[in-house]
This record gives structure tokens, C-alpha cells and sequence, in this order.
């Protein structure tokens, strides 16, 4: 079970022994680096635009540092291992800002909703970039982060399995049809090498694989789905507890609802919803998490939540007083990883083929000697 424990927070390969062992050998991109950066900007145009009409979204400004005794910053999860990057600013004040570099804009999108004066049905979208400093850095992993990052006004009628299944099945649409876009902008995309990508998604709960799988951790679980039953999946109800004991991975407490009664199935309450979609990527053959996704928390189950984690005293920040005072509407949203996005798209390797970071020297080393040229 340690190794269960090990696999719930904690993302990335974890050491580069490993990863220069997972990283193709004998890999060669489709598209030259002036190509690649045209077509990474046709893609963003692309899922930007249809993002917006298939679920009725506007794109909205979003911000890249939040006030740290706001309580706006997403946590990642809820153990503490994933801290933003802090300092003070404000030149000429008595008590200076103690301003945070935002990990995501989950929380603030919630609250824009009422900026916004958005009604039941509408939304916003932003092309949000954040800092994740404790990431192990790898093929996939990256201090820097781009996501689109939305939310949507909902009723307490829609928060129930169908409606995020909805939801969930317009997003994938948007992401397929970039894919088809870009392959017929650059035909060298097309290639006998790698599948088409999946038209549907499979929808399982983490309940479903943890019976297919009992014994294998999170990740392992996720790869032998992959590989087994479905290419393109959505994961419901991620953060409760399940059959084992454990978690299917550690969510934060106060956005996503992790603990609403939902499923029954062969006489067992399952619980969440929530979830995130994971697909193949055949040039890695490895598990490719493209997005994490949920309907949002009520005042009530936020408070069950946060007692769950041990986070009461969050209860007292703006973000949750706004929540319990039903100052934000109900809502449902998620976040897109854009260069996750892109690498599946345009099959690349390495995520740093298609966004600029700072990697460690051994990752460029091993990159180097398999022909993956990162940017920096």
C-alpha cells in the first residue's frame, strides 16, 4: 500500500534514470520548430473560439498574481506539498502585499462569474499562466504552466452525473476538432506512425478501475485503462475516499465537488463529480492528462470537505466567505492544459517542444541524445 500512498499528490516520473529510460528512442518531430510554433498558435485560436461557442464562454482577462490572505490561490491539493511562489510588493506601504504567483485561477474564475455579471448558462475563459515551483520536471512536467481556465454559471439542477457527462463530451468535440485542423493545415501530421485520435471518450469512475485494478497504484491504474479499455477517458470522482481506502488522487477541498453521492452500482455508493480526461499518448506510450474538471462545491460540501482535509480555517477567507454567504453562483468549470494539449496534438515528446521553460541540465542531456530538441 506505500506505493499507493507514494502515487496520490507528487505528479511526474519522480527521477531521470526512469525517464531516460520511458523517452522514445529514435524520435524525429513531424514539424520543424518555425512550423510547430505556427501550428501551436493556429491550435490555441482553434479551441479558444470553439471552446467559447460550444459551451457559451467569453474570454476574459485573468490574474497572475492574487493577494495571498485572499484565499483565491489553488492549492493543487490538500496536503501542502505544492506551495506558490511568495513575495511582498507595494513599494511605500506601512504593511506590504503579500502577493502569491497564482497555481491556477480555479477559484478566481468562480468569483469572476459575479464580476462578470454572467447569468445561469454563461461563462468566462482565460488564457491563464501560473508557476508550479515543486514539480518534478520531466517530459510532460513544467514549472510553467498554461491552461485555459473556465467556468460556467449552472443551476442546482444541472449538478448531478449527466450534465458533467455533457459537458465533458463538448469539451473533447473542441480538442478532436483542433486535432483535424491542424492535420489538414500540415499534412506531415498525417503519418502511418501514430493512431487517429478517438472520436468518444469512455467514461469510468475511479471506483470502476480500482475493481478492474485493485492492486496497482493510481498511475498504473490509469496506464492498464489507457491501454486496455479505452484510449480517450474521463475519470469520475477523483479526491473521496475509495473502496481501499485511498483516494484515486489528492484534489483540493474547496473547488471541486469530491464527496456528493452520485453513482450506485451493484449496491455501492460512489461519490464526486468531478474528474479528468487522460488519453493515450502514443509517441511517449505513457498516460497524458489533458484536463481536470469539475461541478463546484456548495457551501455545504465545501465544509465537509475541508474538515475532511483538515482545512477548516480556510472557512474564514474571502473565497470561502463568499461561498457561504451565497455571494458566487453555483458553477461548474475546469482547466485545459494548452501545452499537454499541443504536445498530443502535434505528437511530440517532450512538452518543451512546444512551450519555453527553464529545464535542468540532465533532462537536456538525455533529451539531447534521443534527438528531442527543447525550447528555452
Amino acid at each position: 500500500m506505500a506505493d499507493k500512498t507514494a502515487d496520490l499528490a507528487g505528479p511526474g516520473i519522480g527521477n531521470y534514470d526512469d525517464l531516460a529510460k520511458e523517452l522514445p528512442d529514435n524520435y524525429e518531430a513531424l514539424l520543424p520548430p518555425k512550423e510547430r510554433m505556427r501550428a501551436v498558435h493556429m491550435i490555441k485560436n482553434y479551441i479558444e473560439e470553439n471552446l467559447c461557442r460550444e459551451l457559451n464562454l467569453q474570454m476574459v482577462r485573468v490574474p497572475l498574481i492574487v493577494d495571498k490572505d485572499s484565499g483565491v490561490n489553488d492549492y493543487l491539493d490538500r496536503d501542502g506539498s505544492r506551495t506558490p511562489v511568495e513575495f511582498p510588493c507595494g513599494l511605500g506601504l506601512e504593511k506590504r502585499i503579500t502577493a502569491q504567483v497564482v497555481q491556477a485561477a480555479t477559484k478566481w474564475k468562480r468569483m469572476a462569474l459575479t464580476y462578470f455579471d454572467c447569468g445561469v448558462g454563461e461563462g468566462v475563459c482565460t488564457d491563464m499562466r501560473a508557476v508550479r515551483k515543486d514539480y518534478f520536471l520531466d517530459h510532460d512536467h513544467s514549472s510553467y504552466v498554461d491552461q485555459w481556465d473556465w467556468e460556467r454559471t449552472i443551476t442546482a439542477e444541472d449538478r448531478n452525473i449527466d450534465f458533467l457527462k455533457d459537458v465533458v463530451r463538448k469539451l473533447w468535440k473542441v480538442i478532436v476538432g483542433a486535432g483535424k485542423m491542424v492535420r489538414e493545415e500540415y499534412p506531415a501530421l498525417k503519418t502511418d506512425k501514430y493512431p487517429d485520435f478517438p472520436e468518444e471518450l469512455e467514461f469510468l469512475h475511479a471506483e470502476d478501475m480500482l475493481h478492474l485494478y485493485p492492486d496497482l497504484p493510481r498511475k498504473q491504474r490509469e496506464t492498464r485503462t489507457l491501454q486496455e479499455k479505452a484510449r480517450a477517458l474521463f475519470i469520475i470522482g477523483i479526491g473521496y475516499p475509495l473502496k481501499d481506502g485511498y483516494p484515486h488522487e489528492m484534489r483540493a477541498a474547496d473547488y471541486d465537488d469530491w464527496i456528493t453521492e452520485t453513482i450506485v452500482k451493484n449496491g455501492e455508493q460512489y461519490h464526486g463529480l468531478n474528474g479528468d480526461i487522460l488519453v493515450w499518448n502514443p509517441v511517449t506510450k505513457r498516460r497524458h492528462e489533458l484536463s481536470s474538471m469539475g461541478i463546484r462545491v456548495t457551501k455545504d460540501s465545501m465544509k465537509v470537505q475541508l474538515k475532511m482535509a483538515g482545512q477548516e480555517d480556510f472557512l474564514k477567507l474571502p473565497y470561502h466567505q463568499a461561498i457561504l454567504n451565497d455571494e458566487i453562483p453555483l458553477s461548474i468549470g475546469g482547466g485545459i492544459g494548452q501545452s499537454r494539449t499541443y504536445m498530443y496534438l502535434l505528437r511530440t515528446a517532450h512538452i518543451g517542444e512546444v512551450e519555453v521553460s527553464v529545464w535542468p541540465k540532465v533532462l537536456k542531456e538525455i533529451c539531447a541524445a534521443k534527438n528531442i530538441h527543447v525550447l528555452e
